[in-house]
């Protein structure tokens, strides 16, 4: 498999001209061991316009597998970006996207983003992204997505970012098809934060991606790809029932959620949220 490398004097520039890339980042421990730290204190109701506390990160749930990560120093990046983020005069800094279904890419992405990360490359070839922008570092680890055309499989057509931002490492699984290899997982590293597609049928098996989620030992996991209550309550029987009580649920109806190394659970919690798009006045 060969991977593509992208980067440009353009997106450098553009990179410049952010408000945060004046930010150092907080090295994160996404490649090495990450110790625990007792006690959960999450921050909720903000609204998705007031600052980010500091040493925080916030992630909104906006539909689907979208989600908007903010920073302390005004970064806003939006994850598999179909073009439309709500009613809210928004653009965001950076967008990834993956390609499996309409549903997590646009091909018309608003020009005024400075950086547009595909999740994928030529046919059968896959992209590399490491793009920093100082507060913020984004990776993508590319996997295999099953192939429109024919029933095959496009070698690393779909991509697991990695957003490094707040000493955090923040994982998106993109619309993952299949087990990840032992090398995709030490490429990922420790992920604190990670976004699971958990439909159970258009991406990885339920059972399947439990024990992805188990491997993970995340300290946060954000449900996503669940079309309604019902697929989601499957995935919550399915690790509840599977996984043994390895796992904390919380559903409170909240949008977003505000997190921090010092108020990641002790142990993994799955965090279920509402999803909400962008509106003014919010």
């Amino acid at each position: 498999m060969h991977i593509r490398i992208v980067f440009s004097l353009a997106a450098l520039s553009a990179m410049l001209a952010l408000p945060g890339a004046a930010q150092e980042r907080r090295a994160s421990h996404c490649i090495a061991l990450a110790q625990a730290t007792p006690g959960i204190n999450y921050l909720h109701k903000a609204s998705w316009t007031a600052p980010v506390p500091e040493y925080s990160v916030r992630i909104r749930y906006l539909a689907h597998a979208s989600f908007l990560i903010q920073t302390e120093g005004g970064l806003n990046a939006v994850t598999d970006f179909t073009g439309f983020t709500g009613s809210a005069d928004f653009t965001p800094d950076v967008v990834t996207m993956n390609h499996a279904h309409e549903t997590h890419w646009t091909a018309h992405p608003d020009p005024a983003i400075p950086h547009v990360l595909e999740g994928w490359g030529a046919f059968g070839e896959g992209i590399g992204h490491h793009l920093d922008l100082g507060e913020m570092l984004i990776r993508n680890v590319p996997t295999d997505i099953r192939s429109p055309y024919g029933g095959g499989v496009e070698v690393a057509g779909n991509s697991i970012f990695v957003f490094e931002v707040a000493g955090l490492c923040i994982g998106h699984l993109g619309h993952l098809h299949h087990m990840p290899t032992p090398e995709q997982f030490a490429a990922l590293g420790r992920l604190d934060v990670v976004m699971a597609a958990v439909d159970g049928g258009m991406t990885l098996a339920l059972p399947e991606m439990v024990e992805v989620l188990r491997r993970l030992r995340s300290s946060v996991i954000l449900p996503m790809h669940w079309f309604t209550d019902y697929s989601l309550e499957r995935f919550l029987t399915q690790i509840s029932g599977q996984a043994g009580g390895e796992f904390d649920v919380i559903q409170e109806g909240d949008a977003d959620i505000t997190v921090s190394l010092r108020t990641l659970p002790d142990r993994p919690t799955i965090y279920v949220l509402r999803p909400s798009y962008l509106r003014d006045g919010e």
